[in-house]
């Protein structure tokens, strides 16, 4: 949600569209240098999730960091990003910060994984130490480890990834999992049959255990399956279909998890409803092929 206008919109736009579950950034993500948010800013967001109902609030970490980059300054830098926004979290009452694991850059090879999946582990440790001297809040700030298309050199693609990156962090009690349903299927899990579904679900369970995931990203891919390439569409219109995600809203094992959108929205949220509508038409049970056909809202 847009944070336009002050933090605490975002609650107010995610309230106007009957949102349970939010996801913001508490900074420019495409700035290193941001200033925390002031004390009277804090508390107008903390009063506004109040108000709501306490839903399920996550930041997104910056897109600029990338914690398994063999460059030490680039590491290091996003070291400090990293602890900044956990240090803001805390500051903001948000439990979780959604972080992409980041890029080895290095050769294809399977010690090339291995070097950024330790580096990732010893960078996110560096950053949640760092942050409990930001912030006496900063220690009740976890990370979800988000999995990626796997694209490039990217970590996550393989959902295995995460799992060595929790065992080889020291501070694995504080990390957790988002799936991002997309990502999944352009890494290669076809997410829009029972067969993929269940793949990705067996993955995920043997990699870090079901237990572990606290988020998805709902969003349909506009790349087929194994593509290896990040771009969203609006659920049920994309290559995981709707009958894809009626597997996922009515799977027991996910009931109370949280879920939020990341498809595009214009001002006026129109498409953000109408994805909700079509996520909860299928969770009601729904018939999947009517449901995609609710295209009211969505721009042409």
């Amino acid at each position: 949600m847009s944070v336009a206008g002050g933090l605490w919109r975002a609650v107010e736009h995610a309230v106007s569209v009957g949102a349970q579950a939010l996801q913001v950034f508490t900074a420019n993500q495409r700035r290193w240098e941001v200033p925390c948010p002031s004390d009277g800013d804090a508390r107008r967001f903390r009063a506004a999730v109040s108000d709501w109902g306490g839903g399920f609030v996550a930041s997104h970490a910056s897109y600029l960091f990338n914690l398994a980059s063999p460059d030490e300054g680039a590491g290091a830098r996003s070291v400090r990003g990293l602890a900044a926004e956990i240090g803001r979290c805390g500051l903001l009452g948000i439990p979780w910060v959604v972080l992409h694991p980041g890029a080895h850059l290095e050769g294809g090879d399977r010690q090339a994984v291995e070097h950024g999946v330790h580096r990732v582990a010893a960078r996110l440790a560096a950053a949640f130490d760092a942050a409990g001297h930001l912030h006496p809040h900063a220690d009740g700030v976890g990370v979800l480890l988000e999995n990626t298309a796997g694209q490039g050199t990217c970590l996550g693609g393989d959902v295995a990834d995460l799992g060595r990156i929790v065992d080889a962090c020291p501070a694995r009690e504080r990390l957790g999992v988002c799936i991002d349903t997309a990502h999944a299927c352009a890494a290669g899990y076809d997410l829009a049959t029972e067969e993929g579904y269940a793949r990705l679900m067996a993955a995920v369970e043997g990699a870090v255990g079901l237990g572990r995931v606290r988020l998805f990203h709902v969003n349909d891919s506009a790349t087929p399956c194994g593509a290896r390439s990040d771009r969203h569409a609006h659920i049920g219109l994309g290559h995981v279909g709707a009958a894809g995600f009626a597997r996922l809203v009515r799977d027991p094992r996910f009931a109370a998890h949280p879920m939020v959108l990341e498809t595009h929205k214009g001002k006026d949220m129109a498409e953000d409803r109408r994805n909700l509508r079509v996520l909860r038409r299928l969770a009601a049970g729904d018939d999947p092929g009517k449901a995609a056909c609710d295209v009211e809202g969505l721009k042409e």
